[in-house]
């Protein structure tokens, strides 16, 4: 079975009638729930104070907890009190919580605004709207950076995903993510599975095995992380050589900081990170996040966030808005992860697969991590 990145078909939910709550009552205090660092901050800058600003009275809190998305709203629909209004997720959490009852399923050209030109927001989107509850803000990458100074004399800079696991040319830690996500598809890779069979093969019980032999090579030489922050931290210290993290935050530690940090963008993992609205919200709740979000997700919003960071955003109509970081002065299109020279060889993330296979591939990992 060959698995595919499903695209959403449009549907027609009825979702009107909830949408015009939100020219009635609304509620003044919203939850959104992020994962902190640049990618938070960015959010502020071009979502939520704007908003703020034009809706003198309202309150939003944040809450850093996407990490943990899936277990708490699950946790939160078991007590029957939902804390959150508007959450933060990467596209495959988006689909588990959907096929669970615990986001809602909406109707993007009911609920979201058409581009400038008057572009349905369904076609704005377009392949990326992969799922019934998941409203798209951004294209981000995981992908590796590395300590220049610490590049060993006569060796060239690493530049192969496949150099993370060559500890004999580039000695030194390694950071990789606490989880199977990634770490799994770059150790097919570099065990001699094809770019188009990785899924396949990691479907099998012996293709997962084959992918923790592969990361049990350098398993001693790895520091595990679970946030986003961990990895610019540890090449900032020089603790590690070279560590996968999110490309914005590779850029921040870069262009922002100065760090002797470089990007190695081969085999990076396009992935999509976007918002869901928590099914059982009251309905003066329910009104505020769809106003915030019909805000915050429109062409200028999208763009805006690109001058805070380097994700593409996800509209088609807000790539030739992209312009200069707001504060460095710098062309943007450059650091994107979608930029034809960073793109050469990348990995698509499969949100099927894992919507599939999440629970019973993390169960795995852990207990090899345990050993």
């Amino acid at each position: 079975m060959k698995f595919t990145k499903p695209i959403l078909t449009t549907m027609a939910l009825g979702l009107s009638a909830t949408t015009s709550l939100a020219d009635g009552h609304m509620a003044s205090d919203m939850t959104l729930v992020s994962w902190g660092g640049a990618y938070q901050s960015s959010q502020i800058n071009a979502y939520a104070d704007p908003y703020v600003a034009m809706n003198p009275g309202v309150t939003i809190t944040w809450d850093e907890s996407s990490a943990e998305a899936v277990a708490k709203l699950r946790a939160m629909n078991e007590a029957g009190s939902i804390t959150w209004d508007v959450v933060d997720v990467v596209a495959a959490d988006a689909l588990r919580l959907c096929d669970e009852g615990l986001a809602m399923e909406i109707d993007p050209d009911e609920i979201l605004a058409p581009a400038p030109d008057g572009t349905s927001a369904s076609d704005d989107f377009g392949d990326l709207l992969v799922g019934d509850c998941f409203i798209p803000q951004i294209v981000y990458s995981t992908t590796f950076g590395y300590r220049t100074d610490m590049v060993p004399a006569g060796v060239e800079a690493p530049n192969d995903i496949c150099d993370v696991f060559d500890l004999e040319t580039y000695p030194g830690m390694r950071a990789l993510e606490q989880r199977p996500i990634n770490n799994v598809e770059w150790a097919l890779l570099c065990d001699g599975v094809a770019k188009e069979d990785v899924y396949d093969v990691l479907a099998t019980e012996e293709g997962q095995e084959q992918a923790l032999a592969k990361l049990d090579t350098i398993r001693d030489s790895v520091i595990w992380w679970s946030a986003g922050a961990d990895t610019p931290q540890l090449l900032a210290d020089g603790e590690v050589f070279m560590g996968s993290t999110y490309n914005g935050r590779l850029f921040a530690a870069i262009e922002e900081q100065g760090q002797p940090i470089g990007m190695m963008w081969d085999a990076q993992v396009f992935d999509l990170d976007g918002w869901i609205i928590p099914e059982g919200l009251s309905d003066e709740r329910l009104a505020r996040a769809l106003d915030f979000i019909y805000f915050a997700t429109d062409t200028q919003r999208l763009a805006d966030q690109a001058k805070y960071i380097s994700y593409g955003p996800a509209r088609l109509s807000s790539a030739p808005l992209v312009g200069q970081h707001a504060t460095l002065g710098i062309e943007m299109a450059q650091h994107m992860p979608t930029d034809p020279a960073n793109a050469a060889n990348t990995f698509l993330y499969n949100y099927e697969f894992w919507a599939d296979y999440r629970d019973d591939i993390d169960a795995k990992f852990q207990a090899w991590l345990a050993q």
